[in-house]
């Protein structure tokens, strides 16, 4: 299973604002320059995250965003369940009323379906604490100083 750039790149914006100081509202061209990311598609993952409740915006000057939970909440199954439009690996997986003529009769769709929930199982055994305790390592790497 692929993940979209979206999901990614709101990855991206809760590992950096993870790491970065706590407690101030981070701009979001620093969090986008850090990152790697467009402004402007950083300012929709923003928009998203802030609607989730996981990020909390503030505008105007010494505006930003920052974490709103505590990175231990940030079960990355879950953000990866809100991020991604169509989950399924395949449309009939989680669709009776796909459009495969084989819907009725096929094994694969079983198959699938059982190996899309191992996937989301391991991905909700972690959180966003746990892909950022090597602070060390990733800090340099987002620009950050720690």
């Amino acid at each position: 299973m692929q993940l979209t750039l979206f999901t990614d790149y709101a990855l991206r914006m809760l590992m950096y604002l993870g790491l970065s100081d706590e407690g101030r509202p981070v701009p979001i061209q620093e969090v986008s320059e850090g990152c790697d990311v467009s402004h402007h598609y950083m300012l929709k993952v923003a928009n998203e995250l802030t609607h989730l409740g996981l990020i909390r915006a503030t505008r105007g000057r010494g505006g930003g965003v920052q974490l709103a939970v505590d990175p231990s909440d940030v079960v990355l199954g879950e953000l990866v369940r809100q991020t991604e439009p169509n989950r399924g690996v395949l449309d009939c997986v989680d669709n009776d009323q796909a459009s495969c003529p084989l819907i009725t009769s096929c094994h694969l769709r079983g198959v699938l379906g059982e190996a899309e929930d191992q996937f989301y199982r391991v991905l909700d055994r972690y959180t966003l604490k746990d892909i950022i305790k090597r602070r060390d390592r990733l800090s340099p790497l987002l620009g950050l100083s720690h």
